[in-house]
């Protein structure tokens, strides 16, 4: 009887092959990012002019922590930035990380109480659910995560403040996109050149919250 072991171990391999040959892994291993993400909010940020010093910053999903790196770096010491994640991450300066799950009430709450009621400047949020192969299911949770983080955004950020949501392009797309729009003065569809172009992610980086 065929155990299936074979067909995945050559999956493995030639996942670990292209991740190894990666040069935006590579790049990233050179200037201490923790991951190749990194890249994806350098390039979002540059491009919609999302960060500059002293900002007040949230970033959901941070594990393993290459997104709070940029958010740190870019934002300066005086930027205030709470970062959570269901994952442990090892600590960066100046970053209050919660270890929680965003879509509990529990994990929301000490998000929240981690904020001291003070209204954020930008929203970011790199939530991607743990995919099961059923591509509709999958969809559907990720959708989820970003109207999660959109609600969340919508309660915490200041007016003329900014969110950036992880998405994939499939059903219940589009309704995320205008449910944005309703909330937001612009939202732009961004595919990151460190984004792997075989994937469906893209980044909705919604600008100006309406009061």
């Amino acid at each position: 009887m065929a155990t299936g072991k074979p067909k995945k171990n050559k999956f493995v391999k030639a996942w670990m092959a292209e991740h190894v040959n990666d040069p935006w892994v590579k790049e990233a291993t050179r200037l201490g990012y923790r991951s190749r993400a990194a890249f994806k909010l350098i390039e979002l940020a540059a491009k919609d002019k999302l960060l500059r010093p002293g900002m007040r910053i949230a970033d959901l999903g941070a594990a393993p922590g290459s997104w709070t790196q940029v958010l740190r770096e870019k934002a300066g010491r005086d930027a205030a930035i709470v970062a959570i994640d269901v994952l442990p991450m090892s600590p960066i300066p100046g970053v209050h990380f919660v270890q929680g799950d965003f879509r509990e009430d529990e994990g929301l709450k000490r998000l929240e109480s981690a904020l001291g009621g003070y209204k954020l400047d930008l929203v970011v949020s790199d939530l991607s659910p743990n995919l099961s192969g059923v591509e509709a299911a999958d969809q559907a949770r990720s959708v989820h995560l970003g109207e999660l983080a959109l609600e969340f955004s919508v309660q915490w950020l200041q007016p003329g403040g900014d969110l950036v949501v992880k998405a994939f392009q499939g059903e219940g797309f589009v309704s995320l996109r205008r449910a944005m729009e309703q909330q937001f003065a612009k939202v732009y569809v961004r595919k990151p050149q460190a984004s792997r172009d075989r994937s469906r992610e893209v980044y909705l980086v919604a600008k100006g919250l309406k009061s």
